[in-house]
């Protein structure tokens, strides 16, 4: 019976997926982004509990793909028309639907990450799920925006929502080397840099709530960048 709770745990990321769709087009961005959030969890424990009793295999990753694609990129990418449809008043028309380039482009990193063997200690580009928690934090954080809604609203603005749409495109299918968060141990040694960013992530949750997770990101990247180049040095 434990056997088949990775494969279902990966369905019900996708079964997120296509409700939140469906309430994505139907103007509740609220919840939809809460699925992706409920959809983060299942796509990050399904794996975990696939190595727990021994089932990892080739059917797992590409059933999880196939999900991931539809949570993690075509509903944020509905989420993302319906903003910027409600950011310009609805005089985009047209222009709205280059929020559908995360889909694209997020298809094209699944893709890729399910047969490119380097991608096993670290990730190259920034992983799909990373961007749709971005894009699930912009209706939360409106919804709740506080004494940070300043930075809300910038976030919620049609440049910025523009300019992450090429950015975060970009960014997936890039060959930027990421942390992949997979600890051959747990103690401090060795993992600083982790262990920092974890607790830099919490603090900044704390502070701005849902409007942090779009810095949590860059700080993840930027932390990144600097990780590698220091690698880089010490080879040299």
């Amino acid at each position: 019976m434990l056997k088949h709770l990775p494969n279902t745990m990966t369905c019900g990321n996708l079964l997120c997926g296509c409700i939140g769709i469906l309430l994505a087009t139907e103007g509740d961005l609220i919840t939809a982004s809460w699925l992706i959030i409920l959809a983060g969890v299942l796509d990050f424990g399904d794996g975990l509990v696939a190595r727990m009793v021994g089932v990892s295999g080739p059917f797992g990753k590409e059933l999880d793909s196939l999900a991931d694609v539809v949570t993690f990129g075509v509903l944020p990418s509905f989420i993302l028309l319906e903003l910027l449809r409600s950011a310009s008043g609805n005089s985009l028309n047209e222009l709205s639907y280059a929020a559908f380039a995360i889909a694209i482009f997020g298809a094209l990193r699944l893709a890729r990450f399910n047969i490119d063997t380097r991608q096993t200690d670290q990730f190259l580009g920034v992983p799909i799920p990373a961007n749709a928690l971005v894009v699930a934090s912009l209706p939360l954080m409106a919804a709740g925006a506080g004494t940070v809604k300043p930075l809300t609203d910038f976030f919620l603005s049609v440049p910025f929502l523009f300019g992450y749409i090429v950015v975060m495109s970009g960014l997936m299918v890039s060959e930027l080397p990421l942390m992949a968060f997979k600890f051959k141990s747990y103690g401090w040694q060795g993992n600083q840099i982790k262990y920092g960013f974890l607790i830099a992530a919490v603090v900044l949750f704390g502070v701005l709530q849902f409007a942090a997770i779009p810095l949590i990101i860059l700080l993840y990247i930027l932390l990144s960048v600097l990780t590698n180049e220091r690698q880089i040095q010490q080879v040299k």
